[in-house]
């Protein structure tokens, strides 16, 4: 899949991942975004549900394995080159979801990997609607009493 100067729109998954009043962030190894906090997450495959998707990104980044419950936005990410150019499209869909198993590390594309608190992550350099997504995801989860915080 092409994502440098794409032919058309790539479809993104992200998870937020709120436990203990702290979210999981991942610090991206790879382009667009590289060496910047973001939640987890990546591309979808061809084949490949957006829930099924979301479990393998987070896996495959994370370490953890999760359990996709509500969906909290649909994003544009449209990033131009100095020729006004697309460089990069993506269409991201971002879920909140639950721990279910696991050992949280750094793998894959996640250079680090980290807990925050709201308060901290409002001092990251974030784009707007992930900082607006988590937000929304801290507000659901106080507000959910079907998603225990994960014992441990």
């Amino acid at each position: 899949m092409r994502r440098e100067y794409p032919l058309a729109p790539v479809v993104g998954v992200g998870a937020v991942i709120v436990e203990h009043d702290r979210a999981l962030l991942v610090k991206r190894r790879h382009a667009p975004l590289a060496d910047a906090w973001s939640i987890p997450g990546g591309a979808l495959e061809l084949g490949e549900t957006i829930r099924d998707a979301l479990v393998r990104e987070v896996r495959e980044e994370t370490g953890l394995s999760v359990e996709v419950a509500d969906l909290l936005g649909i994003f544009d990410r449209i990033i131009r080159d100095a020729k006004g150019e697309i460089l990069y499209h993506y269409i991201l869909i971002d879920f909140l979801c639950r721990i279910t198993g696991g050992e949280c590390r750094a793998r894959d594309d996640a250079k680090e990997i980290r807990w925050f608190t709201l308060d901290e992550i409002t001092t990251l350099s974030l784009p707007e609607d992930t900082a607006e997504v988590l937000r929304l995801g801290f507000e659901k989860k106080r507000l959910k009493h079907d998603l225990p915080a994960r014992p441990g």
